[in-house]
């Protein structure tokens, strides 16, 4: 599933082919993908200029001139190419297939730039969905989410108020998007070797009896926003399904420090530990049981 830096890096290749273009033509070629569209949606987006792009959490946010937003979720295998043009800059999107069987949604762009261009959206799984509605508020995608990783508003006295008094292991409590929004399984492992937290510890440990972040949280919050920065300016990571417009990959997977490494040693300089994997609410989490603690 793509987290928070593959939906970024897919905003980024998007934006600048797609701000600005009048949508001539919405084909939608079935009903359904993992929800059914919304009722009018393909006539809602019509006409409709794309004003700007955003990301919120995992979501692409499309900010129409009606003053709608289309949402689009990737879900595992939902990827967007343009049939016109073939990229040799290393912006970059999901494109792990060219299989017209899976194409779904098809929109001609009258675009300011490139003419006209149809944006395909692919889903092979149709795990991903489309929504549309006037405010932000009024999305159930979007109702509830905690702060943006990469905003002003995500700092370790935040997480210490929402940590304050909660049994569940720091992974669960990452990964929790009412605490921290975007955050997935490979970047929450991650993050928390480079802060030197066990995945296990309750997250009610990080925060002091004051009620302040201790100083373990402010490392947190720190490793958090560093590996998400870095992971985005690497394009993302490709563990399958994640290609640059040019068909190359996403390169982050190959600064991993422990996920996927099971069985090799800790990068961490002076560390002997090797990492480990278990499973934590179905899923795998790899840490280092040495200088994790």
């Amino acid at each position: 599933m793509p987290e928070l830096p593959e939906v970024e890096t897919v905003r980024r290749g998007l934006a600048p082919l797609v701000e600005g273009a009048r949508i001539r033509k919405v084909t939608l070629n079935r009903k359904d993908l993992r929800f059914p569209f919304p009722e009018g949606f393909a006539e809602a987006l019509t006409g409709a200029t794309i004003e700007t792009t955003a990301r919120r959490a995992k979501y692409l946010l499309f900010r129409l001139s009606t003053g709608k937003t289309w949402l689009s979720h990737l879900g595992m295998t939902g990827s967007f190419r343009f049939a016109e043009l073939s990229f040799k800059e290393p912006s970059r999107y999901y494109e792990p297939t060219i299989d017209e069987k899976h194409d779904h949604v098809v929109l001609e762009l009258e675009t300011p730039k490139d003419g006209v261009l149809n944006l395909i959206y692919s889903d092979a799984r149709r795990f991903g969905f489309m929504d549309l509605f006037a405010r932000d508020e009024d999305s159930p995608y979007l109702e509830g989410l905690g702060p943006e990783p990469l905003g002003n508003s995500f700092n370790a006295e935040e997480m210490a108020e929402r940590f304050k008094g909660k049994k569940a292991p720091m992974k669960a409590a990452l990964l929790d998007q009412r605490v921290v929004a975007g955050l997935g399984n490979i970047y929450v492992s991650e993050a928390l070797h480079r802060a030197h937290i066990l995945p296990t510890l309750p997250a009610a440990k990080l925060v002091l009896k004051t009620g302040k972040p201790s100083q373990r949280l402010e490392l947190l919050a720190d490793g958090v926003r560093t590996v998400l920065i870095e992971a985005i300016e690497a394009g993302g990571s490709t563990l399958r399904d994640f290609r640059a417009t040019d068909g190359s990959s996403g390169y982050f997977q190959h600064r991993f420090a422990v996920y996927g490494r099971e069985g090799e040693p800790c990068p961490t300089p002076q560390c002997r530990g090797i990492i480990k994997r278990i499973v934590q609410s179905g899923r795998s989490t790899f840490y280092c049981p040495v200088c994790q603690h």
